[in-house]
């Protein structure tokens, strides 16, 4: 799980009515073109396009030579800061940094599982606001006066490079502790890591994938609260990694001979989106030991109910509606990171509860955001836990072919479109 995805339960490297429990019905699974749109990221996170067409992603950097702490469940190694993290517009074939200078903590000396600049939304006015996320104590605020502060939401002028905070999530979880949680990050202390949000009408809603709760609060700053908390499960024979000679078990992992016949897990959030019925729609990575196929995405509505809309995925990293009502499932990884499998996958579930699965494998992995175009394709942000690797990918469907014998089957994905156009201007930030 990489650092990014803290839950508070564990931190490891590397969320019925008009519930739709969506079954096990795969359609035939459709060929996918696969285009490579920008290249050369550092821990690409998030993605979205303005109102002008262009494409807007966050790249959480790779940390810096500031403050460092000790990597999460990596003895020896540390994660370091420093002012890395950047926002990259894509526009009209140019790709160019819009925001440097935004914090970012990642692995030293690999710049991989950065942590900063998360996830990048706009209101209907074509306002941006941008979440700078932290998998760690909330208190921490390294960058003085003029860099961005962690756990925040802020309101973004691209032209002069002015940010302005609306709320800070890691004061409110140091304050709140939504989930009530006396198992906390593995110093010990409490955690918050705001990872996404959504914008709905004049109200921001943020997942904390450390709390384990979808957060509100007005774009104004107004009325900061926990809107609901979202609920743990429990799976029964838990498969645990099995540490090779000389290796350590990450925290949490029992013995070999002491593993529970019964476990509960958090739920760990990691996308949320306002869907075609006005509720809120919210994935999850789950827990350690994020059990293959226990992943749930659950409806919420506006007064705070919460149903399992559809169930039976492994790690989702995000999730999104189009025009037509298909909700499109992503997965991080097709089975527990700790095996060594980086494999994601992109899952159509139509509005009838019927699966198709879009790519798998063939070069998706590790892979942490997506959005739907105005045009209707699907853009990953692809292999986005590494440092200067990041893509972001287009998928466009194409003709069906066979279907495949799992919902994460083997499915040939047709040649990349090596195309990146480097164009890359850099304009400061400035915090009010």
């Amino acid at each position: 799980m990489p650092s990014h995805l803290l839950s508070k339960s564990f931190l490891h490297l590397s969320v019925l009515s008009l519930c739709l429990t969506v079954g096990a019905r795969i359609q035939p699974a459709t060929a996918a073109s696969l285009s490579v749109v920008a290249d050369g990221l550092n821990n690409v996170r998030g993605l979205n396009f303005a109102p002008d067409g262009s494409l807007y992603i966050t790249e959480s950097g790779v940390g810096g030579d500031g403050r460092c702490i000790p990597g999460p469940s990596l003895e020896g190694l540390l994660s370091c800061a420093g002012t890395s993290g950047a926002v990259t517009r894509v526009k009209d074939g140019k790709i160019e940094q819009a925001l440097t200078g935004l914090p970012s903590i990642a692995l030293r000396p690999t710049g991989d599982t950065g942590t900063g600049p998360q996830d990048i939304q706009f209101d209907e006015k074509g306002n941006a606001y941008l979440l700078i996320g932290y998998a760690g104590h909330p208190t921490i605020r390294d960058f003085g006066e003029n860099s961005p502060s962690w756990g925040q939401l802020y309101k973004v002028d691209f032209n002069s490079g002015f940010l302005t905070s609306i709320a800070d999530f890691g004061k409110y979880e140091l304050a709140n502790n939504a989930d009530g949680e006396e198992t906390l990050d593995v110093s010990g202390e409490i955690a918050s890591n705001p990872y996404a949000f959504t914008i709905k009408d004049n109200t921001a809603y943020v997942v904390d994938a450390a709390a384990n709760n979808i957060l509100s609060v007005g774009l104004d700053g107004s009325n900061l609260k926990s809107f609901v908390v979202l609920p743990t499960q429990t799976i029964t024979n838990p498969v645990f990694p099995t540490p090779a000679p000389g290796q350590v078990l990450p925290p949490d992992a029992p013995p070999p001979g002491q593993i529970p016949d019964v476990l509960q897990i958090e739920s760990v959030p990691t996308g949320v989106v306002v869907g075609p019925d006005g509720a809120l729609y919210v994935s999850e990575f789950t827990g350690f030991p994020f059990p293959e196929g226990k992943a749930r995405i659950f409806r919420v509505g506006l007064d705070g109910a919460t149903t399992v809309y559809a169930d039976g995925f492994t790690q989702l990293a995000d999730l999104e509606f189009d025009k037509q009502g298909n909700l499109y499932a992503l997965q991080y990884g097709n089975s527990p990171q700790w095996e060594g499998v980086s494999d994601a996958s992109v899952i159509q579930i139509a509005p009838n509860g019927a699966r198709t699965v879009l790519a798998s494998g063939n070069g998706l992995e590790s892979a942490t955001a997506l959005t739907v175009s105005p045009d209707g394709a699907i853009y990953i942000a692809n292999k986005g836990d590494r440092a200067s690797l990041g893509q972001v990918l287009r998928i466009e469907s194409k003709a069906k072919v066979s279907e495949p014998s799992t919902i994460i089957g083997a499915l040939l994905l047709s040649a990349f479109g090596l195309s990146s156009f480097y164009k890359r201007k850099r304009k400061q930030i400035q915090v009010v």
